[in-house]
């Protein structure tokens, strides 16, 4: 690990793979890279000549977030080999129609892959992410809700759990920007609006069963069965790694807390995220990673799959 002495080194028992841009979609032969010459380094995304040296010498589970995890289906037998619990946040949207996501495969081949993935690995271990939901001048709450019907028949036998949020526009300046430069006319959800949303969904899902969960969300929905998420979660993990010593000692312990490094209303699990703003070149039109699209793209071409960063 070289310069680990000036950059610092931790050692998480959870790895984030990622917030901050589609590992599995972009970055996947990088990612197992890493893996094998067991460390990261992590790049302050705010003082970006601090570095951190991320080690996998005590990590025992891998959260993943993607949009279309294609490129990492072919190196999930070594994830295995190598004793992880994973799982997949898998967003899948429809907003096809307005081009809001002009960098993601077509919407019928991310089922697709959601549903294969879900076959190879369960049902519990791919959660589908409606996530953000987005109010435009012409996308209203009941076209919202007919979208989420058409992706549920489709996405619940491959799930057991759905997690949505609503956009929020006010905490992300440089998301207003990217909706303005695309022409989208967007505004925040009123709690009337979430509430409406949250009620169609329970309906909706009353032919499904699946558990419903908010993302980072402060509006209590608990009268449609709908709970406080928490993406990064322990007692998910505990089901997966019931036997890891390691890891139910971690989940145990004080270090198992609410990660600091979240909104306030976020109930993950403390985890090290081993991603990088700038990155992602699906060129989300709602992304708060993303600065500039353009940006992005050029970060990932002149990525190279054996550096110590992205």
């Amino acid at each position: 690990m070289p310069g680990h002495a000036a950059a610092g080194v931790v050692e998480p028992v959870v790895l984030s793979a990622s917030r901050a841009t589609d590992v599995p979609a972009f970055y996947a032969e990088w990612f197992l890279n890493r893996l094998r010459a067991g460390f990261f380094r992590w790049r302050n995304p705010f003082h970006p000549a601090q570095t951190q040296i991320v080690s996998v010498a005590k990590t025992r589970a891998i959260v993943f977030w993607t949009k279309h995890p294609a490129r990492l289906e072919p190196h999930l037998d070594e994830l295995d080999r190598r004793g992880f619990h994973y799982y997949f946040q898998y967003t899948v949207n429809d907003y096809e129609a307005e081009g809001f996501e002009p960098g993601v495969p077509p919407l019928a081949e991310r089922i697709a892959c959601f549903r294969r993935l879900a076959a190879r690995l369960g049902p519990e271990r791919v959660v589908w992410r409606l996530d953000p939901l987005l109010l435009t001048d012409r996308l209203g709450v009941p076209e919202l809700l007919a979208r989420a019907a058409r992706l549920a028949a489709r996405l619940a036998p491959a799930t057991r759990r759905l997690t949505f949020s609503f956009a929020d526009l006010a905490g992300y300046p440089a998301v207003r920007r990217n909706l303005a430069r695309a022409g989208v006319c967007a505004r925040e959800f009123a709690p009337a609006e979430m509430e409406e949303f949250a009620r169609g969904l329970a309906e909706i899902n009353r032919a499904h069963g699946l558990e419903l969960a908010t993302c980072a969300e402060e509006i209590d929905l608990a009268a449609w069965g709908i709970a406080h998420g928490r993406c990064v979660d322990g007692a998910l993990l505990a089901r997966l790694g019931p036997d890891d010593a390691a890891l139910m000692e971690f989940l145990g312990s004080r270090a198992a807390r609410k990660d600091k490094g979240q909104r306030a209303a976020c109930g993950c699990l403390a985890s090290k995220d081993v991603g990088r703003y700038r990155t992602c070149p699906h060129a989300c039109v709602y992304c708060y990673a993303n600065g500039a699209p353009a940006e992005a793209l050029r970060n990932f071409r002149a990525h190279r799959p054996d550096a110590e960063t992205i």
